[in-house]
C-alpha cells in the first residue's frame, strides 16, 4: 500500500481524558465537584432524571457512531479519502472517531486548529485556508518539524501568498523530509478565496512548484458556498481542469499523487460525481472534506441529503444520516398565554441556518419513561443571549419545569458554544464527556 493510503493512528487522548473539569464550567452539575475529563461517564447521570444544568448540549451516541460509519462506506464505495472538517466540531474525540472510521485526514481552517491537530497527534492534517500573516505562516512551518511534525498542506491562491510563504521559508525552512505541501484553490465570482480564472490557479501552480520548501500537491475548492447543486459542480470541474492542465504541464515531483479535493458537506454527490470522472496515468487523491455529516441536522443539510438521496448516482450505503446533536433547555416561564420563556439562549445555540426547533418534550414530573414528539404549532420565534422565546397553540401542554430538546442547523456555530458536551445513549444517561478547542 502507498505510505500515503495508509490509515492515520487513533489519536493521543489520554492527556485530555486526565485534565480536570469542575463546575465552572457550562454544562457540568455544581454538586460534581472537581473531576477528570475521563471520569465523567462513570457518574451515571441522566439528562431526563435532571442530574444536568439546562441548558444542555448533547450528543446521541448510536447516531454519532452510525453517520461515521455510514460517511466511512460512502466514501470507500465511490473511490473517495475522507478528510473531514475538524473545525465543525474542534473535538479531538470526535477527531479519533472519524480516524477509526478510515478518515485520511482531518481538515482544519486556522493556524491554531493546526496546532490542536498537532496536539493531540493527527499525522496529516489540511488547512483549507490560505494562512496569512508572519505568525500564521511560521505555526504551519513549525508544526513540521520534531518528531510530532505533522504531514501539512495549505491552500494558495495568488503568486502574492505564495510569496509570503516563500518569505516564511526562508525564516524557517521545512525539512527536507516533511515540506510544506500546497493545494491551488480555485474559486468563483462572486464566492470566497480562490483563484478566479484558469491562468490565474496556473500561475499559482508555477509559484508553488518554483518555491524551495513547498511541494505543489494538486487543487481543491469549497463548492458549499455555491447557489445551487449546478454551480458546485461546476466549480468542482474546474479542479479537474486545472489538475489535468497540472499534470499536462508536468508540474508535480516525480511519481506524486495528484490531489482533488473539495468540502462536500451539502454537494458531496455533485463532488463524487465530478472527481470520480478524472483518469490520469499517475495516482489520484479524490478527497472529501465533509465536516458537518458527523452530527448533521434538521434543517440545510438534512435538505439537501434528501436531494442527494433523489439525484445522485453514486452508490449510498444503507440507512442513512441523522441529526444527532440536541440542545436541551427547561420552561422557566409561562408569563403570557401562547408563549413560554426557556432556558436557552444565542450563547447555547446557533442560529445562522435557522432558529432551533423543539423536537421533543419530556414533563419535568418525571411521568414518562422517554421524551416524546414535540406536538404541532409549537415554535421558536427569538433569542436573546440566554432566553429563548416559544410560541404555542393554545392546547399547549408545556408547564415550567418541562424539559425541550431543540435540534439545530448548522452544527459548527452550536458547537462553539460549548466547552463541553455530554455524548449520551438511548436513554439519555451520560456515557463520556467531551471538549472542544475554539
Amino acid at each position: 500500500m502507498d505510505l500515503d493510503l495508509k490509515n492515520l493512528p487513533r489519536l493521543a487522548l489520554g492527556p485530555l481524558d486526565n485534565t480536570l473539569v469542575d463546575a465552572l464550567t457550562k454544562g457540568m452539575p455544581a454538586a460534581a465537584g472537581t473531576l477528570r475529563l475521563g471520569e465523567i461517564g462513570m457518574q451515571g447521570w441522566n439528562l431526563l432524571r435532571g442530574d444536568l444544568p439546562f441548558p444542555v448540549a448533547v450528543i446521541r451516541e448510536e447516531r454519532l457512531r452510525a453517520n461515521s460509519a455510514w460517511m466511512r462506506d460512502f466514501a470507500a464505495a465511490n473511490g473517495l479519502l475522507l478528510a473531514p472538517h475538524g473545525k465543525t466540531t474542534m473535538a479531538p474525540h470526535l477527531y479519533d472517531r472519524q480516524i477509526e472510521d478510515n478518515s485520511w485526514a482531518i481538515t482544519v481552517a486556522t493556524a491554531q486548529q493546526v496546532l490542536v491537530a498537532q496536539r493531540f497527534a493527527v499525522e496529516r492534517v489540511i488547512l483549507a485556508n490560505q494562512p496569512a500573516g508572519r505568525q500564521n505562516i511560521d505555526a504551519c512551518l513549525g508544526a513540521l518539524h520534531g518528531a510530532g511534525g505533522v504531514e501539512l498542506y495549505v491552500l494558495a491562491d495568488s503568486v502574492e501568498g505564495v510569496a509570503a510563504l516563500r518569505e516564511g521559508t526562508a525564516r524557517r525552512a521545512p525539512p527536507a523530509r516533511n515540506p510544506l505541501r500546497v493545494l491551488v484553490e480555485v474559486g468563483f465570482a462572486g464566492g470566497r478565496t480562490g483563484a478566479r480564472s484558469r491562468d490565474d490557479a496556473l500561475a499559482v501552480a508555477r509559484a508553488v512548484a518554483s518555491t524551495p520548501g513547498l511541494v505543489l500537491a494538486g487543487v481543491e475548492c469549497f463548492e458549499g458556498v455555491a447557489p445551487d447543486p449546478d454551480a458546485a459542480e461546476a466549480l468542482v470541474a474546474e479542479v479537474v481542469a486545472v489538475g489535468r492542465a497540472i499534470l499536462d504541464a508536468d508540474m508535480l515531483p516525480e511519481e506524486a499523487p495528484l490531489i482533488l479535493s473539495a468540502g462536500g458537506s451539502a454537494f458531496f454527490d455533485r463532488v463524487g460525481e465530478t472527481l470520480a470522472a478524472f483518469g490520469a496515468d499517475r495516482p489520484v487523491r479524490r478527497v472529501l472534506r465533509s465536516g458537518c455529516y458527523l452530527t448533521h441536522d434538521i434543517m440545510g443539510y438534512a435538505a439537501a441529503f434528501e436531494r442527494i438521496r433523489r439525484e445522485t448516482s453514486l452508490t449510498l450505503p444503507e440507512g442513512g444520516l441523522e441529526s444527532a446533536l440536541e440542545v436541551w433547555a427547561m420552561v422557566q416561564s409561562r408569563p403570557e398565554a401562547g408563549k413560554a420563556i426557556l432556558t436557552m439562549g444565542k450563547r447555547d445555540v446557533g442560529s445562522d441556518a435557522g432558529l432551533p426547533k423543539p423536537i421533543w418534550l419530556y414533563p419535568g414530573d418525571g411521568s414518562l419513561k422517554a421524551p416524546t414528539p414535540m406536538p404541532g404549532g409549537h415554535e421558536v420565534e427569538a433569542l436573546n443571549d440566554q432566553h429563548c422565546h416559544m410560541v404555542l397553540p393554545e392546547d399547549s401542554p408545556l408547564q415550567v419545569g418541562d424539559m425541550v430538546g431543540f435540534g439545530i442547523g448548522h452544527p459548527c456555530t452550536t458547537f462553539d458554544k460549548w466547552k463541553l458536551l455530554m455524548i449520551v445513549d438511548g436513554d439519555y444517561t451520560v456515557t463520556k464527556g467531551i471538549t472542544t478547542f475554539f
